[in-house]
């Protein structure tokens, strides 16, 4: 009765270094020359243990986005329970909605699940429906909270949650993806989200 659970375990265990070192690979040299065989090698195991737990490259990076989306999920699904109102609550999630895309890692994230999208439509649906529509839905609870507590005007509460996000992103997102300057600041995204939800707030506020 005890070896099944530990076999299950280390199968896990195993599965997941295996993610763990794809992200690396995906991440160095891109989807297109990534290779199952240089992934099976830095594991330290065959090609066809590989295959044991993904049937595909694709199959494998599929995984790994979606262990992407699910940590920022986790990190956006904290925020809206803890937010002690709304202005604190769009400001911490816009903030973390910005830095994911314009920094480091995520921005590298983006341009690499993007660019594999126009290949595998599949990934790239996953992608969106795992990160960027569960992010504004996210979002738009809060937002649908403080609607029904008077805090914010009633209308489409994920419509609103999209034109927040936008406020957010839109700048700063598009010059980094044309690599046109550097990596902004803490400063600079705080900024850049004060003055979104300071917008917000005057256009879906409650009338005075």
């Amino acid at each position: 009765m005890t070896v099944e659970p530990r076999t299950r375990l280390d199968r896990d265990s195993r599965r997941e270094a295996i993610v763990d070192v794809a992200s690396d690979v995906f991440m160095e040299v891109g989807y297109a020359d990534a290779s199952m065989s240089v992934i099976a090698a830095r594991v330290g195991g065959s090609k066809g243990t590989l295959y044991n737990y993904f049937r595909s490259k694709e199959e494998l990076f599929g995984a790994y986005v979606e262990r992407h989306c699910a940590r920022q999920q986790q990190i956006m699904d904290d925020l809206v329970v803890q937010a002690p109102d709304v202005q604190a609550g769009l400001t911490a999630l816009g903030r973390t909605l910005l830095t994911v895309v314009v920094t480091g890692f995520g921005l590298r994230n983006f341009t690499l699940i993007a660019a594999e999208a126009g290949r595998s439509p599949a990934i790239g649906r996953a992608f969106y429906e795992a990160g960027p529509q569960r992010g504004a839905a996210q979002v738009a609870r809060l937002i649908e909270r403080a609607q029904a507590e008077g805090r914010l005007r009633s209308g489409d509460p994920v419509r609103a949650a999209h034109q927040f996000i936008a406020m957010c992103q839109n700048r700063l997102f598009k010059a980094r993806l044309c690599n046109y300057g550097p990596e902004p600041t803490a400063a600079e995204i705080d900024a850049e989200v004060a003055a979104a939800v300071e917008t917000f707030m005057a256009a879906f506020g409650p009338r005075a």
